[in-house]
C-alpha cells in the first residue's frame, strides 16, 4: 500500500518541519528545465464525435478576449490603499488573538499593512507562475490527447493561458510593488505533471487539481478585492478557467470507466498529492521570509487563524465535485473520499461541478451583451 511517505517524503501531511524543509534552492533561476517524456500523436480520425466537446470549443471560440483592448490599463492602482480597503473587507482573527511572545508582538499598523502588500505580490506571482504551467501543460495535451475534438479545444486554451500569463505579469509590472519567484511546492508539482507520460495524468494534475484550485482562488480574490482593474481581470480569467476545467472533467469521465482498479488508484493517489502540495503552497511561507519574521512561529499562528481555514477549505470547492464526477472520490474502497475527509474538505463533495457550471461563467459574453 503506497505511504504518505511514498507520495509526498513525510509520515504526516502536517509536518510542518518537512514542510518547510522543500524551499526554492535558486531564487534567481530564469529558466527551468523538466523532461517531458509523453509522445507527440497524430489521428487521422476527423470525425466529430464528443458532442460536450465540440459545444466548449464553439463557446471558447466566441469568448477569446484581448489582454490590451478589453481591460482599462489607464486605471490608477495604489497598492496601500488597496490592501488596507482589502483588509478592512476581511477580518482576521489575529486581531482577537494574544500575539504576546509571538513575532507578531510589536507588529503596529504598518507592519501589517506591509504583509498585506507582500501577500498580494506573492499571490499575484504563484498565479503567474501557475498560469505558465497551464500553458505548457496544454500544448502538450495538443499533442498527446487521442481525440481530434480534444486538441482543438486545447489549441483554444493554449491562447487562453498565454494571455492569463501576459496579463498577471503586467499587473505585477505595472500596478504592485514586487515580483516572487515560484512556490517549490507548485514547481514540484508542476515538473511532475509535466514529466508524467500519460496524457490523461496531465489532464488530471493540471485540469482538475491546479486549475480547479485556481478558479476557487480567483474567485476568492475577485470577491474580496476593492480594485477595479483586477476585479474585471479575474472576472474574464475565470471565465475562460471555468472552460478549461470543464475540458478536463468531461474529457476523463468516459475515459475513466475503461480504467482497471490499479490504474485508478494511480490517478487517486495522484490527485491526492497534488492537493496537498497546493495547500502546502498557500503557507506563504517565502512572505514570512522577506518579512523578517521566523516562519515556524508565524505559521503556528497563521493556521490557528479560522479565517484561514475557511478560506483553505473553499480552494478545494471545485476540486472535490469535480473528483467525485469523474468517479475518483469513492472509486474502490473510498481511499480519496477518506483523504479528503482527512484534509477537511470532503464537504464540497455535492457542490456544483464545473463540467456543469462553466456556462455560467461567461463574463466575457455577459459584457459583450450588455
Amino acid at each position: 500500500m503506497t505511504t504518505n511517505f511514498d507520495m509526498l517524503g513525510r509520515d504526516e501531511i502536517n509536518d510542518l518541519e518537512a514542510i518547510l524543509s522543500i524551499s526554492n534552492s535558486d531564487v534567481d533561476e530564469i529558466q527551468h528545465t523538466v523532461r517531458a517524456h509523453a509522445d507527440a500523436l497524430f489521428t487521422w480520425d476527423y470525425e466529430r464525435s464528443k458532442p460536450a466537446l465540440v459545444k466548449l470549443y464553439e463557446k471558447a471560440k466566441t469568448s477569446q478576449w484581448n489582454a490590451e483592448t478589453d481591460l482599462d490599463w489607464s486605471i490608477e492602482v495604489d497598492q496601500e490603499a488597496v490592501v488596507r480597503a482589502n483588509q478592512a473587507n476581511m477580518q482576521s482573527a489575529f486581531g482577537e488573538m494574544d500575539l504576546k511572545g509571538t513575532p507578531f508582538e510589536s507588529w503596529g499598523e504598518d507592519e501589517w499593512v506591509q504583509l498585506g502588500i507582500e501577500g498580494q505580490n506573492w499571490s499575484l506571482s504563484q498565479f503567474m507562475h501557475g498560469e505558465q504551467g497551464a500553458l505548457i501543460c496544454t500544448a502538450q495535451i495538443v499533442e498527446t490527447v487521442p481525440w481530434i475534438d480534444a486538441k482543438y479545444y486545447a489549441a483554444t486554451q493554449v491562447m487562453d493561458e498565454a494571455r492569463h500569463v501576459e496579463v498577471f505579469a503586467k499587473y505585477l509590472d505595472t500596478k504592485l510593488s514586487g515580483h516572487y519567484p515560484v512556490n517549490a511546492h507548485l514547481r514540484m508539482l508542476l515538473d511532475d505533471i509535466i514529466s508524467d507520460d500519460r496524457w490523461d495524468m496531465t489532464y488530471l494534475g493540471m485540469q482538475i487539481m491546479v486549475e480547479g484550485l485556481a478558479l476557487a482562488a480567483f474567485g476568492f480574490m475577485q470577491q474580496m478585492t476593492t480594485e477595479p482593474l483586477l476585479k474585471k481581470l479575474l472576472r474574464y480569467v475565470m471565465s475562460d478557467e471555468a472552460r478549461h476545467v470543464a475540458f478536463g472533467v468531461l474529457s476523463l469521465q468516459d475515459f475513466y470507466t475503461e480504467l482497471n482498479s490499479a490504474e485508478i488508484r494511480e490517478r487517486q493517489e495522484f490527485a491526492y498529492e497534488a492537493a496537498v502540495r497546493m495547500r502546502d503552497r498557500f503557507l506563504q511561507q517565502e512572505v514570512w521570509e522577506r518579512m523578517g519574521v521566523d516562519v515556524k512561529e508565524a505559521l503556528g499562528l497563521v493556521l490557528a487563524d479560522p479565517t484561514r481555514t475557511v478560506f483553505q477549505g473553499m480552494l478545494f470547492s471545485k476540486i472535490v465535485p469535480n473528483c467525485k464526477k469523474l468517479g475518483l472520490l469513492d472509486a474502490g474502497d473510498g481511499w480519496l473520499r477518506q483523504k479528503f475527509t482527512e484534509l477537511g474538505v470532503i464537504q464540497f463533495e455535492d457542490w456544483v461541478d464545473t463540467g456543469e457550471e462553466y456556462a455560467m461563467l461567461d463574463e466575457v459574453s455577459k459584457d459583450r451583451s450588455a
